[in-house]
């Protein structure tokens, strides 16, 4: 079978193919891409080429597939597989193999590594290791985004799970946010932060009674605001705030004030920033831990700890940069059960947009750029769609469909799109 694909071949060196896949072996399974996710994990591995740990030496040679938050169909189950898996299945991925069962110190990925599998193709080949680590997920519920978008949730499910806290005195730190607790995200209406806002409003069991979300830019924080709103926060018993701390003479001061003097047990830092990790740090209450998740370029990047808290306050710090296949199932599982991961997306592509997009990710402003794999579309903000419908029957469509759902995509505008998008 042929596939179209986007490669990489080197540094900066991403390629639109297409090539042949060679027959499935009785422990591969083929399957088709509908929907990629774009991640920054992608631009870097894009601007490092061999430099990245997850990309092989020899892809010069043997180019890998970029993209790993991807779902589709499964079309062909080799026989070693079949009494698990069955043609016409919809999976997700989770692309990080050595989080799970995989050997120790094996950065192996989906995405990254692989020359017949990432989301960025038509149709791909599922290796054996990840059936093997079981990585290869299914999905119950309607359209293919929200299991594309079930990666990055993951992620920050796995940040949430990833805190701790301690009993002075005794040697054991239980996992997770304090239930009841306060947490502040930190730079948190960006893609990740979003995701996080929804899976904190969504969860089931260890709510915080109080989460505070910060950012410097106005225009993000009311599309937050709109899209997880305080009402609802509040009918699942969390009072939550939204503030603009470039707005803030002293925001530390003032950030602590809204905890209510006492700071906070769980904070979350969503970008990385030197003055944001020592604010988070200054806010953080007695044991309180400071969960670091933004993965800086700079491998020196640092910034100030207050060891004297570490010391007398217990307070302490972890980072996280991705979720294990348990975190996964569980988006899985509250997506089948209809959260809706659509509020981080603002930006639809076809296949065509990958190279231009992957390369320039961190100047594109905005959520999540979500493409279809088998649609031909210049990478288009959602917003752009009705002055566009004025010329193109398809974006008016789009739109329409859109502004139904407060100008948001959905499984509508996807199915739309699928049937009546030019074709790759």
């Amino acid at each position: 079978m042929k596939t179209k694909a986007v490669r990489l071949y080197g540094k900066k060196d991403l390629r639109l193919e297409e090539f042949d896949l060679p027959p499935i072996k009785e422990n591969e399974i083929l399957a088709k891409v509908v929907s990629d996710s774009l991640c920054m994990s992608s631009y870097k591995a894009s601007m490092q080429g061999t430099d990245h740990k997850r990309i092989p030496n020899d892809v010069a040679e043997k180019p890998t597939i970029i993209g790993h938050e991807f779902a589709g169909e499964l079309l062909e189950v080799g026989s070693k597989w079949a009494s698990k898996f069955k043609a016409g299945d919809k999976f997700s991925i989770q692309p990080a193999l050595s989080y799970v069962d995989g050997p120790v110190g094996v950065l192996s990925a989906p995405g990254y590594s692989y020359q017949y599998i990432g989301g960025d193709a038509t149709y791909v080949i599922i290796p054996n290791e990840v059936m093997e680590n079981n990585c290869l997920l299914s999905y119950k519920g309607e359209g293919y985004y929200p299991a594309s978008l079930s990666e990055p949730l993951s992620c920050v499910i796995g940040t949430i799970h990833a805190n701790y806290h301690t009993t002075p005195g005794k040697y054991i730190h239980k996992m997770d946010i304090v239930d009841g607790g306060k947490i502040a995200i930190l730079a948190g209406v960006g893609p990740m932060g979003l995701a996080a806002i929804n899976y904190v409003l969504h969860r089931e069991g260890c709510l915080p009674s109080i989460c505070v979300v910060t950012d410097v830019d106005q225009t993000r924080l009311d599309r937050a605001a709109s899209l997880y709103t305080v009402e609802f926060a509040a009918s699942r018993g969390i009072a939550l705030c939204y503030v603009n701390t470039g707005k803030m003479e002293n925001a530390v001061a003032e950030l602590k004030a809204l905890s209510g003097g006492s700071g906070y047990n769980d904070v979350f830092v969503f970008a990385p920033v030197k003055p944001v990790i020592e604010q988070a740090d200054a806010i953080l209450a007695f044991d309180g831990c400071l969960n670091f998740f933004a993965g800086p370029s700079d491998p020196n990047f640092s910034a100030m700890f207050n060891f004297y808290n570490v010391h007398y306050g217990y307070t302490h710090v972890v980072g996280t940069s991705g979720g294990n296949t348990d975190d996964m199932i569980e988006a899985l599982d509250l997506m089948a059960k209809g959260l809706d991961p659509a509020g981080l997306v603002t930006h639809i592509g076809g296949l065509n947009a990958v190279i231009d997009a992957t390369n320039h990710l961190p100047e594109i402003p905005g959520g999540k750029k979500l493409i279809y794999t088998h649609i031909n579309m210049p990478l288009t903000p959602i917003s752009d769609f009705d002055k566009l419908g004025e010329t193109n029957p398809t974006y008016k469509e789009l739109a329409a469909i859109c502004n139904k759902n407060r100008g948001l995509w959905c499984v509508e505008a996807e199915a739309y799109l699928l049937a009546n998008g030019d074709k790759l």
